[in-house]
């Protein structure tokens, strides 16, 4: 495979070529400034926030807008704002950082991210100068709170089906809006909605119809609410449905062009993934940390619990699965930097910088928002049984945790429809020239056909695992590329065999970001200092062999049979594959380090 350095790095790369561990960027590379940031964002978390949770939950009148004002008069509002709003105009990583630290603040963190997200960031890049000025200010400050509407009764996942109307009126000069949205974060406090409808009426030029958004403002006439929703989780987030009975929007509240909702809508579902995905990564880190403290101040058998393998094992896992999002979360998010750079250095405004990185890594972006979910499911459900009773207690931490997480596979696209997001990108990509998966596809079938040839190079102490991930990039690029084959356009129907492949692309990328990651520590602080995460990449990779293998036998099943499937088969075999560990001893080394420090370390 061909190596590429962090300067021609694409979207989707990762799958065909090689990336060295000099090319990303790793979380222990965070300069001072940037944690001070993030320190200042976890402070205030824990001082402003987590003793207020009952309280929060209730939905104690007053009291989110006004931690909301809080974080807004410290700047965490405002991070990624553009200094001539009154933001910090920070990095993207310096942003997910901070969105990380707030992660685990439960409803306060939802209510944050969709006011920071995508309740402020369809202004910031689609609105007019004029919006820009009037608003963004106001909503980098905390003086105004955002919501964003797109989700109908009838239009979830489906979202360009919204029904809710926006009627150009004789004049011209307004826009009438009726319908309904549902499921609204932030809508009991909001003072800003964007809202998404179709556009029509007599006075619009020929094409100029159909899905947009607008802004609208508390107080419009016609604009009223549905009580808040009773909900499985995050019970401190305000959550309504809104309606719109006759409201009169000026022209003015146009946000974008007039059709071309769908660009704001999906370009700030990108930026909402990944970030969600790395406030997940926050969230499970603070349900780590709660469990090894109770883990080692249990006692049974006259032991902390804390030194049975049983839990060793369920600690070990939560570090290897957090660690590895981690990775892949900078990671990502560092490309989506150097991406805004290039396009800047060519000439591109800072709006087409920031949404054409995006949407270059959007691939990326979805592969962190599945994974960074099901990982702090993962996490709090063990958290649960590592507490035991006291973890199905509402007296408990775990409790508000574990309902807490489950959102998160629904939220910017359920989980089912971002994996098939995944494939579908990358074909577009492909047919677009964007990127080349045909070639290596066609490469790996003839080297089916051949015998396996004995590698030959410098030996390091990653060659293995470095020969793993090679493995298994062609194990995808043999699966995804029969299926092209196979199903040509009608690919999109097969969804099993597509979810199957967007598995294999996920455990890759995130076994590969581990490791890269891990390569990365061991260069600058040495192999005996970094003992721990090289026994949580290794214990990874060595699991991900036989998700690969499950994932790949079950897309293979789908679509072959005969000769076919077993020369597929076999392919798979000699693609999914890696030295035998010991993985007790693996996961033992990496409780003890979080043991020792009665603290999440990773």
């Amino acid at each position: 495979m061909e190596t590429v350095n962090k300067a021609n790095i694409r979207g989707g790369h990762f799958i065909t070529k090689e990336i060295t561990s000099q090319d990303i960027f790793a979380p222990e590379e965070f300069n001072e400034e940037q944690n001070m940031i993030a320190e200042m964002a976890k402070d205030f978390v824990e001082k402003e926030v987590i003793p207020h949770l009952d309280r929060i939950d209730k939905l104690e009148e007053g009291l989110m807008p006004s931690l909301l004002n809080k974080a807004g008069e410290l700047g965490l509002l405002s991070v990624s704002l553009p200094e001539q709003y009154g933001g910090f105009g920070k990095d993207f990583n310096t942003t997910l950082k901070v969105t990380e630290e707030i992660g685990g603040a439960h409803s306060f963190a939802v209510a944050l991210s969709a006011h920071t997200g995508i309740g402020t960031l369809p202004i910031l890049y689609f609105g007019t100068d004029e919006q820009k000025q009037k608003y963004l200010p106001k909503l980098g400050s905390g003086e105004m709170k955002a919501s964003y509407c797109l989700t109908e009764p009838g239009s979830g996942s489906d979202a360009l089906a919204a029904k809710t109307k926006a009627v150009l009126t004789a004049d011209g000069n307004h826009f009438v809006l009726n319908g309904q949205k549902m499921w609204i974060t932030n809508a009991g406090f909001a003072d800003l909605f964007i809202v998404f409808a179709q556009a029509s009426g007599d006075g619009l030029p020929e094409g100029k119809s159909g899905f947009t958004g607008f802004i609208v403002e508390k107080g419009t006439a016609g604009l009223s609410l549905g009580n808040e929703e009773h909900k499985m989780g995050i019970k401190g987030s305000s959550t309504r449905q809104v309606f719109f009975q006759d409201v009169k929007i000026p022209k003015e509240n146009v946000l974008g062009d007039i059709g071309k909702g769908h660009l704001i809508a999906f370009n700030i579902l990108n930026i909402g993934r990944i970030k969600l995905g790395a406030a997940a990564l926050g969230a499970a880190k603070r349900v780590a940390k709660q469990a090894v403290k109770y883990a080692n101040e249990r006692i049974q058998f006259k032991v902390p619990i804390s030194s049975f393998g049983a839990i060793q094992y369920k600690l070990a896992e939560q570090a290897i699965r957090i660690y590895a999002v981690e990775a892949a979360m900078y990671r990502a998010g560092h490309d989506i930097h150097n991406s805004e750079q290039l396009l800047l250095e060519k000439g591109k405004t800072y709006n087409e910088s920031v949404l054409g990185a995006a949407e270059e890594f959007a691939v990326e972006c979805a592969i962190l928002k599945v994974a960074g979910s099901e990982m702090l499911d993962y996490v709090a459900d063990e958290g649960v049984q590592i507490l035991g009773g006291y973890g199905f207690s509402a007296d408990y931490p775990m409790d508000r945790a574990y309902r807490d997480s489950r959102i998160n596979r629904i939220f910017e696209g359920t989980n089912e429809i971002n994996r098939m997001l995944i494939i579908d990108m990358l074909i577009k990509r492909a047919m677009k020239g964007k990127i080349d998966l045909m070639g290596p596809a066609m490469a790996v079938q003839k080297e089916l056909l051949a015998m396996p040839e004995m590698e030959s190079g410098e030996v390091t102490i990653f060659s293995e695992e470095h020969k793993a991930i090679k493995n298994f990039k062609k194990a995808v690029l043999m699966s995804a590329g029969f299926a092209a084959q196979k199903f040509g356009e009608k690919l999109g129907q097969e969804q099993e065999i597509l979810m199957n492949l967007a598995d294999m692309i996920i455990d890759t990328y995130m076994a590969e970001s581990a490791l890269l990651r891990t390569e990365k520590m061991v260069s600058i602080k040495g192999e005996t200092a970094s003992e721990a995460q090289i026994a949580i990449v290794k214990t990874l990779i060595f699991d991900t062999v036989d998700k690969i293998s499950i994932a790949g036998k079950n897309a293979i099943n789908s679509m072959t049979e005969g000769d076919e499937q077993k020369m597929l088969h076999m392919g798979l075999k000699r693609f999914a594959k890696y030295i035998n560990i010991n993985t007790k001893e693996t996961r033992r080394k990496i409780a003890s380090q979080l043991v020792a420090a009665n603290d999440f370390v990773f």
